[in-house]
């Protein structure tokens, strides 16, 4: 295997005249390039990468820190950052958090040893403070799908209270008053927000329901299905469903099917997310739109800028989510 000095012996120039090429330095002259290049051609030789980003103190890479990559919604986002990335002459280091601490904290140092020229992190796991903290050492970190006051510029984050509320009317202006949630058991502020959401749309219309109409399981399509299963099995009223998201409305869709309850004819269903899933259930399922890859997008370009020292024009960070109306809500 060839070495910078075989390349410099090759050329006839100096090593450091070889690693200022490498390193594409202005001090380079076009000679120099055109001698290394051609000697670097002929004897198959290739820079190594971590040698160059001890010299530039880069790794031309951008960190991505997601709960899970095998999640539709988090490749969504990783496949939007990559394409910002790539289009900036950078590629693209993945690590998983599972929305647990420790693994969310190891990850983030793994990005930080390999000179992440800028991080998008989506962390449930961490709390603020120590968030904070990774964001004074580096300044290319945004958070995304979370809020954090004293990070207010770097967080691209969604109005999850807003989505839960604007499904549950969906759902009352469609004359049903009989709602039940099914939310997800992860203790996270997506959570509580969306609940929050749900319970406020029908306080605002008057509704008073019991607490059963609330049950909890993964935010998967089997959480769906136990959630469901345990609705039914406590018999109580119910002519609509709200899910945490498109996965568990999936389930819970499966288990109505299962039990001869015909969807949206005698019970309607909303999910969150609006993931592809939604356009291949049948009936094809009304959701809430949840606009990950503009939202990935503004991040990836935020921490690029960030990074090289950019300056920054204020802008709205905080994103809205819409209805997407499908098949899979009727007439109470």
């Amino acid at each position: 295997m060839s070495t910078i000095k075989d390349v410099a012996k090759e050329a006839r120039v100096s090593i450091a005249t070889v690693s200022r090429v490498v390193n594409k330095s202005p001090k380079a002259s076009k000679s120099a390039i055109d001698a290394v290049t051609n000697a670097m051609n002929k004897l198959g030789y290739r820079p190594n990468a971590a040698a160059k980003a001890l010299v530039s103190k880069k790794a031309n890479t951008v960190g991505v820190l997601v709960g899970d990559v095998s999640d539709p919604f988090f490749g969504l986002l990783i496949k939007t950052v990559d394409k910002i990335a790539y289009q900036n002459g950078k590629h693209t280091l993945i690590g998983n958090g599972y929305h647990d601490p420790q693994q969310e904290r190891e990850a983030i140092e793994l990005l930080i040893k390999n000179r992440c020229d800028a991080l998008i992190i989506h962390s449930k796991g961490l709390k603020d403070e120590e968030l904070i903290s990774y964001a004074k050492e580096i300044k290319g970190m945004v958070l995304i799908n979370r809020h954090i006051e004293a990070l207010a510029d770097r967080c691209v984050s969604l109005d999850n209270y807003k989505g839960a509320y604007l499904a549950t009317e969906y759902l009352i202006r469609h004359g049903h008053t009989k709602i039940a949630c099914i939310a997800s058991n992860h203790s996270i502020e997506d959570t509580d927000e969306r609940k929050q959401g749900y319970l406020a749309a029908l306080k605002h219309y008057g509704i008073k329901l019991p607490k059963n109409y609330i049950e909890s399981g993964s935010p998967d399509a089997e959480g769906g299905m136990k959630a469901m299963i345990n609705l039914l099995t406590k018999s109580i009223d119910i002519t609509a469903i709200i899910a945490y998201n498109d996965y568990m409305a999936a389930g819970a869709l499966s288990v109505a099917q299962e039990n001869g309850i015909p969807v949206p004819d005698k019970l309607s269903i909303m999910g969150f997310d609006d993931g592809l899933i939604a356009r291949y259930l049948y009936p094809r399922l009304t959701t809430v739109h949840y606009p990950i890859e503009l939202m990935a997008e503004k991040a990836a370009i935020l921490a690029l800028k960030l990074a090289n020292g950019e300056s920054i024009e204020p802008e709205p960070l905080h994103f809205s989510p819409t209805i997407v109306r499908r098949d899979s809500v009727g007439k109470a």
